[in-house]
């Protein structure tokens, strides 16, 4: 007994001494600190989560004076493995390991200076609130729903303005300022984009964008870590994923690894000679050197290295500094922003902007990273070219001769959009008009994931749909129908199913970047009830929600074997099977009845079968012929054996 006693108080004795942040052994619980201070000016990621497959962190310290500071981590389960002074003195960067068994929990990093002075930073390790794999990506079966949220909803006017910002206008006469839209205006109108039928938000950026003019936009990021207070609160932000989630709803973030703003904290104090493109020029006040934007550089076997540079390291814009994406502490930055976003919000994609544009290597890297830790994601990557084989290039999964591997799930189809666009606009003759879309479609052959590809009527950088066809109601909805039925994931921008247009200066950002009606309180017109909207706009706005609904549903769409057939007599007919289930398009642009022989399509073993047309609800039986009494569209579905 006196043994066990002497025992137990050696243990206790032992206990005491260690401090509450270092472990005793490898086995602790929770990491602990006795008190919480941050002594540091910046430090980024500003926390971090256990559990992942890579146990590295890379740390940012941002303080004056930093570099001449040795840093220190208490905690046997957290070693430092390098520490990596900057160009500037005012910079460390810290490589960490974190062991597997590390719990969640706070620790303290310790800085002693030269002189003496001592500072610390708590930093924190949070626990993981979901497995990896339950991060489900975007896929065929979803429908995304663009939103610029300058212009979409302000549901907060008190978050209008910020003194202490560089643009504190609102100005909703003004198509080039901020209008006044915010987070909460597109969480507040989740019922309407939810009852429309779209099953994912992708929203354009909503981190700082602190510019001095056209920040509304938001790709010129000043802080990767902040969301910018006029579009509202991290909190917010959060709030916005959750309750989509738990309507079933995915939450795709806009992401820009190819440049920051100018205004961005690093741009008055550069970590590195080389932090971005064009360093010393910038720095010497030189004349910006601007990328030549010639996107084949990236798989021209006979490209020159000046070409190549030339793509790669320009900058896209004076006001939008090129990251350098070869400085590896760069590329830790960039990839670590992106997996924290993802942990912190639970999304389920990220669109990647102007994909081309960085260093390619990189670019592989960075979605291989992310795709190691959330094997189910989905990223879509923007490669604006009408070429398919540049568009299947980026893919992952694709046969390309140089042997280069994107990890990207999703590249964007800028091909079958001029396609559809083209097909509808032009007059029917052998290679004009219909044909553009039978034979855009024939390059699916190209892809290695077709139905990964996303197919959009139109964006926030180009006209829209309806302006670009002229117009006309019927052959806007024949695009969109068209799209929605291919072996794709759409993508539709906010207002198109009110018709909104460009019209007045087609191809003004600022112009397709309207605000949409009814997010504004004193707003006339409401297109979130239907108030004021024209009897064309409603009739849009109910189109595309019964298609949206039904293609919600439909296996058939999303999963399905497609069949067309060469366009005929003005028409062109697109099969999509599943077991026993069949979507049947028609594209009529005949402006008189016509009837069509059905034995035409007879391999398709529709013959006395019963199909219902999706928007009308009436039957059709597929018999020997069907007149097309008008111009139009025509999608009919059965599910007979």
């Amino acid at each position: 007994m006196k043994k066990i006693i002497l025992l137990l108080t050696l243990i206790s004795c032992f206990s005491c001494k260690q401090t509450e942040d270092t472990p005793s052994d490898t086995t602790q619980k929770t990491l602990k600190v006795t008190e919480v201070k941050n002594d540091i000016e910046r430090i980024e990621p500003p926390h971090w989560w256990t559990g992942f497959k890579n146990t590295k962190l890379q740390l940012l310290i941002k303080h004056p004076n930093i570099a001449k500071a040795t840093p220190t981590i208490s905690n046997n389960n957290i070693n430092i493995e390098k520490v990596q002074k900057g160009k500037s003195p005012n910079y460390l960067f810290i490589d960490v390991d974190i062991s597997k068994n590390t719990k969640a929990g706070k620790f303290n990093i310790k800085f002693k200076l030269e002189d003496g002075t001592k500072l610390t930073q708590t930093y924190q390790l949070k626990e993981r609130t979901k497995a990896a794999k339950d991060y489900i990506g975007f896929d065929s079966s979803d429908v995304l729903y663009l939103i610029t949220p300058d212009r979409f909803a302000n549901a907060k006017p008190e978050n209008d303005r910020f003194e202490n910002m560089n643009e504190t206008t609102i100005n909703r006469s003004d198509n080039y300022a901020r209008h006044g839209g915010d987070i909460k205006g597109i969480t507040e109108h989740l019922d309407y984009i939810d009852d429309l039928g779209f099953t994912a938000i992708w929203s354009c950026p909503l981190l700082t964008n602190d510019m001095k003019r056209g920040s509304y936009h938001g790709y010129a990021i000043t802080d990767y870590y902040k969301v910018d207070p006029r579009f509202g609160t991290f909190s917010e932000y959060k709030e916005l994923a959750d309750n989509a989630n738990a309507r079933g709803m995915k939450l795709v973030m806009d992401q820009i690894a190819n440049h920051c703003g100018l205004e961005h904290w690093w741009m008055k104090d550069l970590p590195f000679n080389d932090w971005v493109n064009y360093q010393k020029e910038f720095e010497n006040g030189e004349k910006t050197t601007y990328s030549n934007h010639r996107r084949t550089s990236n798989q021209d076997n006979y490209a020159s290295k000046s070409d190549k540079k030339g793509m790669a390291n320009g900058w896209f814009v004076e006001t939008m500094p090129d990251l350098n994406q070869r400085n590896p502490y760069m590329a830790n930055y960039i990839i670590q922003n992106s997996i924290w976003w993802i942990e912190s919000l639970g999304l389920s994609g990220i669109r990647q902007d102007t994909y081309p544009y960085p260093d390619k290597e990189f670019m592989s890297k960075w979605a291989g990273a992310i795709m190691t830790e959330y094997p189910n994601f989905s990223i879509v990557g923007e490669e604006w070219s009408y070429n398919p084989l540049l568009i299947g290039y980026w893919q992952k999964g694709a046969n390309n001769k140089d042997g280069y591997e994107s990890n990207l799930t999703s590249t964007m189809d800028f091909a079958m959009q001029r396609k559809t666009v083209e097909a509808l606009n032009e007059k029917e003759s052998w290679d004009k008009g219909l044909v553009k879309m039978y034979e855009g479609l024939a390059n699916d052959f190209q892809y290695a994931n077709p139905k990964d590809i996303m197919i959009f009527p139109d964006n926030h950088d180009m006209s829209r749909i309806f302006t670009q066809l002229k117009g006309d109601v019927i052959n806007t909805k024949m695009a969109l129908s068209y799209q929605l039925v291919l072996p794709r994931i759409p993508q539709i921008y906010y207002g198109t199913e009110i018709l909104m247009n460009d019209f007045a200066k087609p191809g003004d950002h600022g112009l397709i970047r309207t605000d949409f009606p009814g997010g504004w309180q004193g707003d006339t017109v409401n297109a979130f009830t239907g108030e004021g909207l024209t009897t064309d706009q409603k009739d849009m706005q109910l189109y595309l929600k019964k298609l949206l609904n039904f293609r919600k549903n439909s296996k058939v769409i999303h999963e399905g074997e497609t069949v067309h057939f060469a366009p005929f007599m003005g028409t062109y007919f697109l099969f999509r099977t599943l077991g026993d289930e069949t979507v049947v398009h028609i594209i009529n642009k005949n402006e008189q009845p016509i009837t069509i022989d059905l034995k035409r399509y007879a391999e398709m073993n529709l013959t006395g079968k019963t199909l219902r047309n999706v928007i009308t609800g009436e039957n059709f039986i597929w018999n020997n012929n069907i007149e097309l009494k008008e111009r139009g569209s025509i999608i009919l579905y059965s599910n007979e054996n």
